[in-house]
């Protein structure tokens, strides 16, 4: 890629290096993003049914997407060099008036067609902005410029469904105007997952599989501390008296977040990376796909669903007309107990994809969740929590111990790597060194 010609007072855009790590502007961008899950959990907290569980994994679906193609665009170009960080800010206000417009994405259009059109156009401009960048990005490469177009009718025809969901159902039948805008919105998710399988991974490249990885485990953690958020702000707690029950009720929540960043991030989320890093060529990219990409998706999902039923629990231990020990009606139990089995589950697919394993521990974990989602149903709000953090933090406790060698072995080759990347950097600076003596002037 020419990315270092002059691109006027702003400067060039700059190439991923292959040992690059995510810049600074990478994680200012993704403060949008962490708008949009607050946006999608709170709308859908707000009232939950079935057709409003489904919009909101479609919304989140279409937002993934837009992240998917956002961390393609990243693979190649630094985000914050040169000319870059001005499309970005421009991206960016489009995300957030595609977040704003979310709840009333579903809206019928006759009555209020401003958020329906608000989403279709902010998603116009996000992905044009993507694909101008990419475009220019891949402007030496032939190979790379076919398999861009390759991608072209997915933006097309995802565009004008989107265009049609905020236009076309002017229909009498509401019920069927629903429908419609439904089946545009399904249509516009199985387009741009399909494409990804069908357009398969030839062309393409993962220049660094730091950054790749890095960049994903961003967006989850940000979606972990989306159910933080949850627990506190959208349990209301700041806003009612403090009471014990609700303090233990919030202290568990924390403690199941806690426990799912460990379930990713203590042994398979590194050992991932490294498998990542051994890959190469059509291999690294298909890996990059499945597991970051696609699976991904599913496990901040789960998040999401246990957030929005962790919350509904602490509306209810927070409620002074209620108690704790009134039992939980409605979705809110199955919703905590689904999401954690959802997140678990695909955490499971994602370590047999990077690492070819299945450990016991993480079956037994999403059995035993299986197994107490009926007997939660029938406990208090407190027990149902409480018997949700015991089974996590029992996962957590049983591979600390079983899996000890493992971890120890991981952390010394993690170890050891960082250990030889640095003396790599260090003898790399020493030519500085060696470069201003060989400039000082000598003393006669």
């Amino acid at each position: 890629m020419g990315g270092y010609r002059r691109g006027g007072q702003l400067g060039p855009a700059v190439p991923i290096a292959p040992g690059a790590r995510v810049d600074k502007f990478e994680v200012f961008f993704d403060l949008v993003f962490v708008f949009s899950f607050f946006i999608i959990t709170r709308a859908t907290a707000a009232n939950i049914s079935s057709r409003q569980l489904l919009h909101a994994g479609l919304v989140l679906a279409v937002l993934w997407w837009i992240w998917v193609v956002h961390s393609l665009v990243a693979t190649r170009v630094r985000l914050g060099e040169g000319y870059v960080p001005v499309l970005m800010v421009i991206a960016m206000v489009a995300l957030f008036a595609f977040a704003l417009a979310l709840p009333q994405a579903f809206t019928d259009p006759k009555g209020s067609p401003a958020g329906p059109m608000l989403v279709a156009i902010s998603y116009v401009v996000v992905r044009g902005i993507h694909w101008i960048l990419y475009q220019h990005v891949v402007r030496d490469s032939p190979q790379e410029r076919r398999q861009l177009r390759r991608f072209a009718p997915e933006l097309a025809v995802s565009i004008v469904l989107l265009l049609a969901a905020a236009l076309i159902p002017q229909i009498a039948d509401p019920d069927r105007a629903a429908m419609v805008r439904d089946g545009l919105w399904i249509a516009v998710v199985v387009v741009q997952y399909a494409t990804g399988f069908i357009v398969g991974t030839w062309g393409w490249g993962v220049t660094s599989a730091e950054h790749w990885t890095e960049r994903y485990d961003l967006i989850l953690i940000i979606a972990l501390g989306e159910s933080i958020i949850s627990t506190g702000v959208g349990g209301n707690l700041l806003g009612k008296s403090v009471t014990w029950p609700a303090v233990a009720a919030a202290a568990l929540g924390i403690v199941v977040t806690a426990a799912l960043w460990w379930a990713h991030f203590d042994f398979i989320g590194p050992a991932a990376r490294i498998a990542l890093h051994a890959a190469e060529g059509a291999p690294r990219v298909a890996m990059a796909r499945d597991a970051y990409a696609y699976l991904y998706l599913p496990m901040i999902a789960g998040v999401i669903l246990f957030s929005i039923g962790n919350e509904e629990v602490l509306h209810k231990i927070t409620d002074p007309a209620g108690g704790i020990a009134e039992k939980v009606e409605g979705p809110a139990v199955p919703m905590l107990f689904g999401g954690l089995i959802c997140y678990f589950a695909v955490n499971l697919l994602f370590q047999l994809r990077t690492l070819h394993t299945v450990t016991w521990t993480r079956v037994g974990v999403i059995v035993a969740l299986t197994a107490a989602l009926p007997l939660g149903q029938h406990l208090p709000a407190l027990g149902a929590l409480t018997l949700a953090t015991v089974i996590c933090v029992a996962l957590v406790a049983v591979e600390v111990m079983v899996m000890a060698q493992s971890r120890h072995a991981l952390r010394a080759a993690v170890f050891q790597e960082r250990t030889s990347h640095e003396a790599h950097e260090a003898a790399w600076r020493a030519r500085w060194h060696d470069v201003r003596e060989t400039d000082e002037p000598t003393t006669p």
